[in-house]
């Protein structure tokens, strides 16, 4: 059943990279979103099968997420101090310089994340206008619940990212496009909760084997209770993700939604979650699709110093492809897994982070037999979401007050400890849920928006420069939890958009 599974579920993952090769389009500029030609627009939507082509291809964008939040999540956190030998692309993100509008990360991050839209509101317009071709009115929505859940997903990237960012919901000419500005987050919510809720609505829960990898319901409702966490959580006076809003009861209900689906469930043992023989586990609420040699994961390799993989004898290592440089893990990553002793072994440490080299690293998703051909070909997927985040989430709920009791959150936090082999609490607050957090999800590229949304970004960052005394790390203020418009976009049309402040 395995080896079935597997070979129907690169199916569809070929479908899309199949899909993404043959029709969607490459900008000069991120927004400049030209239509799809003339003959794709006059024959391509004619049936179900391209319907179906359709929505892998607005799935294809989400290939860059691993990247994204790898290289601006967990690198712009206090897990990594990463040293380097030269002029590298990363160094302005781990270093909070403000001159980092250049940056390729940054760039690619705006230009895929608006791509997925530009596809995701194209699909959703041939449905609206030909989608009469589709004579199963389930698949119908099945088909339009997807696309709303990925556009969804784009543009909370996005606010996350960048704070501001124009509000396309139609496809448009890149004339149109110019006379766009930018919105504030309050105002690009509305349309990511109604997509999510629509999703959440008229998705199914599960899927047959041919269809692994597509987002359900309980994906939709999952990453809608992520969505108002994130806006209850802090503002900082900034126009970024958080806006105090005290939607925990909003959220709350969404995770008790996805716990009450009996969908889920934890593994026994942290390790078999990242199992490349374990994909699309119990554990699995929503991840990212990927196989070797066709369309081979690059993330593995992200954190990984390019020496560890010439000491494998490895010959065409992709590494990080940025040069003799460092990611060690930080000082007080490594003491979060002591529990209160240096002899406390956590099976979450020893599986994440590569203790025995000379810099530790993280190397969550490397298994050096399932190298494919190359640094850059690992056949294994990205999870996204997935259940133990919606447990803890769910404490994190109840510490706000809203439903539940502080034993209930004590209890969900405790399950996630056990497992790792390490001594249940028996207390719980932000702070301690906080670092519970930040051991589980080492390496997800979770910790940073985590910090944003628990209010302690600044605090923590600026804290962690001086006690490891990081002369690199730059002072921050709130201005550096969101990035700069890279400075390619300022230039689309004079006095469009402002840069963010601090950059």
């Amino acid at each position: 059943m395995k080896t079935l599974n597997k070979r129907v579920m690169d199916r569809f993952k070929l479908a899309v990279i199949f899909f993404f090769s043959l029709l969607l389009t490459s900008c000069d500029k991120q927004l400049d979103q030209q239509p799809i030609s003339d003959l794709t627009e006059s024959s391509f939507y004619s049936n179900t099968n391209d319907f179906l082509q359709a929505v892998n291809g607005v799935y294809s964008k989400l290939t860059s997420y691993p990247s994204q939040v790898l290289w601006l999540g967990e690198m712009r956190s206090d897990n990594i101090n990463a040293i380097h030998d030269g002029n590298r692309d990363w160094q302005g993100v781990n270093d909070f310089l403000p001159s980092i509008t250049t940056t390729g990360f940054v760039l690619n991050a705006w230009r895929d994340n608006f791509n997925g839209i530009f596809n995701a509101n194209s699909t959703l317009d041939a449905l609206k206008t030909k989608g009469d071709v589709i004579t199963d009115v389930a698949l119908r929505s099945r088909l339009e619940g997807e696309t709303r859940f990925l556009r969804a997903f784009y543009y909370f990237q996005l606010i996350r990212l960048f704070g501001p960012v124009p509000l396309i919901s139609e496809p448009l000419s890149a004339e149109e496009v110019t006379t766009v500005p930018r919105s504030n987050p309050e105002a690009v919510y509305p349309l990511i909760i109604e997509d999510l809720t629509f999703a959440g609505e008229n998705l199914p829960t599960s899927y047959d084997a041919s269809n692994l990898g597509r987002v359900t319901s309980n994906a939709a409702k999952a990453l809608l209770g992520l969505v108002y966490l994130t806006r209850s959580g802090a503002s900082y006076g900034i126009l970024g993700p958080g806006l105090d809003s005290n939607e925990y009861d909003k959220a709350l209900a969404l995770f008790n939604d996805v716990i009450a689906s009996d969908q889920f469930s934890l593994l026994e043992t942290y390790a078999d979650i990242f199992n490349y023989e374990n994909e699309n586990n119990k554990e699995v609420i929503f991840d990212v699709q990927f196989m070797s040699s066709t369309n081979g994961a690059s993330f593995p390799s992200h954190l990984a110093p390019v020496a560890f993989w010439t000491d494998q004898k490895l010959s065409n290592a992709y590494g990080n492809g940025y040069g003799s440089s460092s990611f060690q893990v930080s000082n007080g990553l490594r003491q979060a897994y002591q529990h209160g002793g240096a002899d406390s072994q956590d099976a979450r440490e020893e599986f994440s982070i590569r203790l025995s080299y000379k810099s530790p690293f993280i190397q969550k998703y490397i298994d050096i037999d399932k190298r494919g051909l190359n640094g850059r070909d690992w056949p294994i997927n990205f999870i996204v979401l997935r259940y133990t985040d919606v447990l803890l989430m769910k404490a994190e709920c109840i510490l706000h007050g809203t439903g539940g009791t502080a034993q209930e959150a004590l209890e969900l936090v405790n399950q996630v400890r056990i497992r790792a082999g390490v001594p249940a609490l028996t207390a719980l607050d932000e702070d301690i849920l906080l670092e519970e957090r930040r051991r589980e999800f080492v390496g997800e590229g979770l910790r940073w928006n985590d910090l944003i949304r628990f209010g302690k970004a600044v605090e923590t960052i600026n804290n962690w420069k001086v006690t490891d005394d990081l002369s690199n790390i730059q002072t921050i203020d709130a201005n550096a939890l969101i990035y700069p418009l890279p400075a390619e976009e300022l230039s689309v049309k004079e006095g469009l958009y402002a840069q963010n402040p601090g950059y």
